[in-house]
């Protein structure tokens, strides 16, 4: 009995090992992409003002310029209404979540797609 005892004892490390609780597995959050996340809202909240050929302001309407102008975008629709320079011009303030998708977005690697 003791033996089995022994037994069970040093093989239970080796069993167990393999064992894992879905509770504990963190998953990683899937990280922003402006084909996704960006171009979305860069679309309905910045149109027609920077989206050619009505659009007589700087032009978003490419991965590149946004991603060139990413600090100034984030800047800018941060401020208040009434500030100079606010975003988007004559509208509400966006909502914190909409301004936190391009932070994130910068955060997780200015991903394209």
């Amino acid at each position: 009995m003791k033996k089995l005892c022994v037994l069970l004892l040093l093989a239970a490390p080796f069993v167990l090992q393999f064992c894992s609780s879905s509770k504990n597995a963190v998953k990683a959050a899937p990280k922003l992409t402006y084909t996704a996340n960006v171009q979305p809202l860069v679309v309905a909240n910045c149109s027609p003002c920077h989206f050619p050929p009505k659009g007589n302001k700087k032009a978003f309407d490419t991965y590149i310029a946004v991603k060139g102008n990413i600090d100034s975008l984030i800047e800018r629709v941060n401020r208040n209404p009434g500030d100079k320079g606010f975003m988007p011009f004559k509208h509400p303030k966006l909502a914190d979540s909409t301004i936190n998708v391009l932070v994130q977005w910068k955060k997780d690697g200015l991903l394209e797609n």
